[in-house]
């Protein structure tokens, strides 16, 4: 392995992004953002990584878990910890497409029809049990999610960056819910479970919580402008060809498994690159390693992946897939420079 990381370090770098900053700083940001989440989420460290990796690659975040366990908080103290626009959009049953990309308004003044942007329209959206909605009004995001921009009327709006949407969901087996589609799954880059809180974390919270919510007093501890740089750094850590390949295969043994039949997309391929890319950067190198592959892949493809009705019979899961697939692909060896 460390044969790997050198050839990776020596095997010529890729271009640069002009401007970039290095690595380093990425690091520092990274620990200073996830130390202001913290005070707010306390025990969770492995998620609020996870949650910057997505902010810093460009990504889309999708939070899963059941009522309770901190997905709406988590994605407020994300958004409050850097000073840009935010806006929050609570999905519910009646919720309407127009209610999220904006509708063009008949102005009797000029006389002409008027665009009134939608809560679409900022750096963070913060979509609040995203599955409570139709499957139509879950639709009005894909094109703002991939194209970063909304077309409404024959007219396109672009999206200013960074833009991110974090969004919770409760398990689709929960009253009231609506399965993803999975376009839409698939343009959420990764997805992460907040899980229940060890005893000595929600004993903390009892006492700290319980008088004062930390989040009323969470200040912002980063901007747009220094994320838009930190973004500009993740695109320049390097890449080595047996690491893409080794991203590609893993995709490949995906599709290939007896247990799936709906397997890793193109899309997925390419957002577990770089979301490899923001969590070597976070970690204070430029260059991606086989075990930030091994350590995203779940998070990247676990909402992505469809099972076989016989491998949900047999009590087969998504995460036991993936593990099996870890195993079974060969880690790349080491190439000269």
């Amino acid at each position: 392995m460390d044969d790997l990381h050198s050839a990776a370090r020596h095997a010529g770098p890729e271009p640069q992004v002009a401007g970039a900053p290095p690595v380093t700083v990425v690091r520092d940001a990274g620990s200073r953002i996830a130390s202001n989440i913290e005070r707010v989420i306390e025990g969770k460290p492995e998620a609020v990584t996870l949650g910057l990796a997505v902010l810093l690659a460009e990504g889309h975040l999708l939070i899963e878990d059941v009522p309770g366990v901190g997905k709406t908080k988590f994605a407020k103290a994300l958004a409050r910890s850097i000073d840009c626009s935010v806006r929050r959009v609570q999905f519910t049953p009646d919720l309407l497409p127009s209610d999220i990309t904006g509708v063009s308004v008949y102005n009797a003044e000029d006389r002409d029809f008027e665009f009134k942007p939608g809560p679409v329209f900022a750096n963070i959206v913060v979509g609040d049990e995203i599955n409570r909605a139709s499957p139509k009004t879950q639709a009005a995001l894909l094109e703002c999610m991939e194209e970063r921009q909304v077309t409404v009327d024959g007219v396109t709006y672009m999206l200013e960056a960074p833009f991110l949407v974090l969004a919770t969901q409760n398990p689709i087996d929960r009253e009231g819910t609506y399965p993803l589609p999975e376009a839409q799954r698939d343009r959420f880059m990764a997805r992460i479970s907040m899980g229940y809180p060890d005893r000595v974390a929600e004993i903390a919270m009892l006492g700290e919580h319980a008088a004062l919510d930390p989040l009323e007093n969470l200040e912002p501890v980063s901007d747009a402008t220094e994320v838009r740089g930190l973004i500009a750094a993740v695109k320049s850590v390097y890449v080595s060809e047996p690491i893409k390949a080794y991203a590609v295969d893993l995709a490949e043994a995906s599709r290939r498994a007896a247990e799936v039949r709906l397997g890793a997309s193109p899309r997925a391929t390419l957002q577990l690159l770089r979301m490899a890319k923001a969590w070597a950067a976070i970690a204070g190198r430029d260059y991606v390693i086989p075990d930030d592959m091994q350590h995203l892949l779940a998070p990247v493809l676990g909402h992505r992946l469809l099972l076989t009705a016989e491998a949900h019979v047999s009590g087969r899961t998504t995460t036991d897939v993936i593990n099996r697939i870890v195993r079974s692909v060969a880690v790349p060896a080491a190439v000269s420079g």
